[in-house]
């Protein structure tokens, strides 16, 4: 499932057209090569400043721009196979070269991706897990020069839900996001980006999980941290407005937890240089959705 998945979302990397119509080839690769007769839910095909609306896609933000170049595009995309789902999303630049804003942001989440992924094991807690990718964001966020200050002091203020108002990832089964996250005892934290994880567990061998932190330019969060008295000291205002528009960065990838760590169960071009090269090839092959080549 997850496998098949991998490589429908690498078909589609290889032709950027109107979003909806690379979500009908995630579709059709799904079901022509893979079997899965449904994807796992709605999937999100943002590009440019909309790939920074967390659920863009549905009815009231459909897929329906038109990939421009140089637009950041964040692809949130898992088929279904009897009943159990995957989950995962990439981020590229649309014309498969990251300009050096692209590249910074990006590498910020995946540096927060794989230290938390480094990071899980049975045992740990699953809100601590959220808290260490909000600390690196706002660590990489200093050094792109976005913010300047302590992080200690930012995250006291609750400062990377500003850029990442998500949760870092639910728990993954027969539904996409799986029931399980808040059982008998178990309260959700009353606070900004917390209050949004779907799980607030103690992590267990056996678990299956997404992990998919996400660095967003949400012109109204920013707005709001701007006029903040708690929060607007932290910002460059100078060089945030050269973001304004960007849209975001999410990476996600599903994880199985085991007896010491996790096994990653997707495998993508992950790092800068892998999606360059993997897109530069496949950009340059004629492009059929329909192909004989074996899974």
């Amino acid at each position: 499932m997850c496998r098949c998945s991998v490589k429908c979302i690498k078909c589609v990397l290889s032709v950027l057209l109107i979003s909806h119509v690379c979500f009908s080839l995630f579709q059709h690769y799904c079901y022509s090569r893979g079997g899965m007769r449904h994807t796992s839910y709605t999937c999100i095909c943002g590009s440019g400043n909309n790939s920074s609306i967390l659920h863009y896609g549905h009815a009231g933000a459909p897929n329906d721009k038109t990939i421009q170049d140089g637009d950041m595009c964040l692809f949130d995309m898992g088929g279904e196979y009897y009943c159990y789902s995957s989950d995962i999303t990439c981020s590229f630049p649309a014309n498969g070269k990251f300009t050096a804003d692209q590249r910074a942001v990006y590498e910020a989440v995946l540096k927060s991706s794989r230290a938390v992924m480094a990071a899980i094991k049975p045992g740990v807690k699953w809100t601590d897990m959220h808290r260490l990718a909000d600390r690196v964001h706002l660590e990489e966020l200093l050094k792109i020069g976005i913010l300047h200050g302590d992080v200690e002091e930012m995250l006291k203020v609750h400062l990377g839900s500003v850029f990442m108002p998500h949760g870092l990832g639910h728990l993954l089964g027969i539904d996409v996001h799986d029931v399980g996250g808040y059982p008998e005892g178990v309260e959700r934290v009353d606070e900004p980006g917390l209050k949004s994880l779907r799980m607030g567990r103690v992590v267990q061998e056996r678990m299956v999980l997404t992990v998919e932190p996400g660095i967003y330019f949400i012109n109204h969060l920013l707005d709001k941290a701007l006029a903040s008295p708690a929060q607007c000291g932290f910002i460059n205002t100078a060089v945030l407005t050269r973001f304004r528009g960007f849209g975001g960065v999410r990476i996600e990838d599903d994880i199985a937890v085991t007896a010491d760590g996790v096994e990653l169960l997707t495998c993508v071009p992950r790092t800068v240089e892998e999606i360059e090269a993997f897109m530069a090839e496949e950009t340059s092959k004629p492009f059929s959705p329909i192909s004989s080549q074996k899974l």
